[in-house]
């Protein structure tokens, strides 16, 4: 039985494991790890610790579908629409750049059920807080080593996780990986921003009549939403949550910076935009590192029979949509 290891369980990891699944007929043992502690990736929803219900997305806001990925990946919205997984975004997005013939869907149980549904559908087993740091080819396999100091062998290993992170893998690897395709990777590039996810108690009110709103006039805020609005899952049991999302220059500027400093220097700058906005039982700074690719890039290595899949991105992600490519 072939052994394969998908490393990264965000989007590109959980749809190549049930792509694997669906088309190879043959026996197939197919692993997915992550260094995160849930799936998602930039795809992250996350939850009140007061009200598992009360829940955030904290990377992509939602899908953005043209014309032309209507048609050329038609049965998979089909098939996430049918489950319900996607529905159309109806609230008004204030800012929002729309191009003729595009269609907006977002996640109604969050945008990282994308994800966990395409993971149970490749059976694949899925393992969390798991952190490669070196492959090595060893007769005629690739041996992955963890931070821990355990490995594994594998016949087939697909990289997802972002660009820079692959460069930092030890072993054989790095020799495998010719100068000129070492340059290729390292010109895919990305910025960097903060989410703040701010959860409510159940019965708090937050009056403005739109779902999300692009914010051009400010040096921190660049993107807030009012999430349970924006998904269509307003409930008198559950509080709302809202997301903001930093600008590019400001979460470069402060990228070193504690979560907490970033998170109240946000909070000054949200008392100016939202004026009276209540104080949250609960909220999220997330420093995302690698937030928007802006150049892409993607290696693959044939040796023999072994294979070894660097994918920089399947999708192009930004902070507050997805934009399938």
């Amino acid at each position: 039985m072939a052994r394969v290891l998908i490393v990264g369980a965000g989007l590109t990891g959980s749809l190549c494991a049930a792509l694997l699944k669906k088309e190879i007929s043959g026996p197939l043992y197919v692993t997915v790890w992550d260094k995160a502690g849930d799936a998602g990736g930039r795809m992250t929803t996350t939850s009140s610790p007061h009200n598992p219900q009360c829940t955030a997305d904290m990377g992509a806001q939602y899908i953005t579908c043209t014309p032309h990925y209507a048609k050329k990946h038609q049965t998979f919205y089909d098939e996430l629409l049918a489950h319900g997984i996607l529905k159309p975004l109806t609230w008004p997005i204030e800012g929002m750049n729309m191009k003729e013939g595009d269609c907006n869907f977002v996640a109604p149980q969050g945008v990282s059920s994308i994800i966990k549904h395409y993971l149970r559908q490749s059976g694949a087993e899925v393992y969390f807080r798991q952190c490669v740091t070196q492959i090595n080819l060893k007769n005629d396999k690739w041996e992955v080593f963890k931070e821990t100091g355990f490995s594994e062998q594998f016949d087939l290993v697909v990289l997802t996780m972002p660009v820079p992170q692959i460069l930092q893998l030890q072993g054989d690897i790095v020799n495998l990986i010719s100068e000129c395709q070492r340059q290729q990777l390292e010109s895919v590039s990305y910025s960097s921003r903060y989410a703040l996810g701010l959860f409510y108690e159940a019965g708090t009110k937050i009056d403005v009549p739109w779902a999300g709103q692009y914010i051009t006039s400010n040096p921190c805020v660049r993107f807030v939403s009012i999430d349970n609005k924006k998904r269509n899952v307003e409930s008198s049991e559950t509080g709302p949550s809202l997301v903001i999302h930093t600008t590019v220059p400001f979460g470069v500027k402060y990228l070193e910076q504690s979560t907490e400093d970033v998170q109240e220097l946000i909070f000054q700058q949200l008392e100016d935009l939202l004026p009276g906005l209540p104080r949250p039982i609960f909220t999220k700074c997330r420093k995302w590192r690698h937030s928007q690719l802006s150049v892409f890039g993607q290696l693959t290595i044939f040796l023999n029979l072994n294979f070894l899949i660097c994918k920089a991105r399947v999708i192009a992600t930004t902070s507050q949509g997805c934009c399938v490519n």
